[in-house]
């Protein structure tokens, strides 16, 4: 069961040569969830691959580097002839300034657009997963989102099953998702008897603009990717402060007590565009395991592995 995050823009407040202003691409299993969308984001899309076909746009934040491409991005649907409606979300006060945009020039929208205002620690579930946005801090209200799969069923013991009598097929099956069942000479066999205990599912935290608070570290606990903003080097420290940031050395360090399986960087300042070296050398002195995105980077995320069943 795949799933992936794709850079498509990796630069802080403006763009560079090198890297485009803010948006990620999360893909799973074939559906395309887009968080942020800053200017030239559709283009960004067409040169890395990311699909059109998508029906999901969350934003962190209302600041012009991560929603001024949604305008494009929606004219762009348009002319495709789009019918279906986009749902997007943000944080509070996030409908009026989106209408505001996606009207800009027209009189109405092309196609239906659904914007919901997040609340915090309220899950969106989807199925299998659910998006959990989390309070982050930065200037105006933000959030950062987590995917969170649910847990998988246990490994099922085929070796064991047939060891039982267990006859292949339907019974195999009502075992794995948790079933006793009755074999033809009386005996009843349980999923403890073939069954081992759930298994984890993935976990990915994207943070937007922040600085590095309690409330990440809680939401990252034991995450397999944490993409956190490192807009600044340890020596804007202070800067970074006071603009609502964190520097790579807080990020890491957010990932350290979290726990997390890998850390990326994203949202650096255009002074790091070309050569981000220091910024890594900061962060791997306190989380080893800590790569710097870059536009088009894509970071597949496999499920951890776990324990086979000690079952019968």
């Amino acid at each position: 069961m795949s799933l992936a995050i794709r850079f498509l823009g990796t630069s802080a407040s403006r763009p560079t040569v090198e890297r485009n202003v803010s948006s990620i691409a999360l893909i799973r299993e074939g559906e395309t969830i887009l968080f942020d969308c800053g200017e030239g984001t559709q283009r960004q899309m067409m040169r890395y691959g990311i699909t059109f076909a998508l029906d999901e746009i969350f934003f962190t934040h209302l600041h012009a580097d991560h929603i001024l491409g949604v305008i494009g991005l929606c004219r762009t649907l348009a002319l495709q002839g789009r019918t279906e409606t986009m749902r997007m979300y943000g944080p509070r006060g996030c409908e009026k300034v989106l209408r505001r945009a996606l009207t800009l020039g027209n009189e109405r929208e092309e196609f239906p657009v659904a914007i919901s205002e997040c609340r915090p620690g309220e899950p969106l579930k989807r199925g299998p997963y659910s998006i959990l946005p989390f309070d982050v801090q930065h200037a105006g209200p933000s959030l950062g989102y987590a995917l969170i799969e649910d847990d998988r069923l246990g490994r099922f013991n085929p070796d064991r099953a047939r060891e039982l009598g267990v006859p292949e097929g339907r019974m195999w099956g009502e075992l794995h998702r948790g079933q006793s069942v009755r074999l033809e000479d009386g005996r009843t066999v349980t999923p403890g008897d073939l069954v081992g205990p759930p298994r984890p599912g993935r976990r990915v935290v994207i943070t937007g603009d922040c600085l590095p608070s309690a409330s990440t570290v809680e939401i990252a606990h034991g995450a397999d990717l944490l993409v956190h903003e490192a807009t600044f080097g340890e020596e804007e420290a202070v800067r970074a402060a006071e603009t609502g940031h964190s520097t790579a050395k807080q990020a890491a360090e957010v990932a350290a007590r979290a726990g997390a399986g890998q850390l990326a960087l994203t949202h650096l300042s255009a002074r790091y565009s070309r050569d981000a070296v220091e910024l890594e050398r900061e962060a791997r002195a306190v989380f080893p395991n800590t790569i710097i995105a870059r536009d088009g980077m894509t970071i597949e995320i496999p499920f951890r592995d776990a324990p086979e069943s000690d079952a019968g």
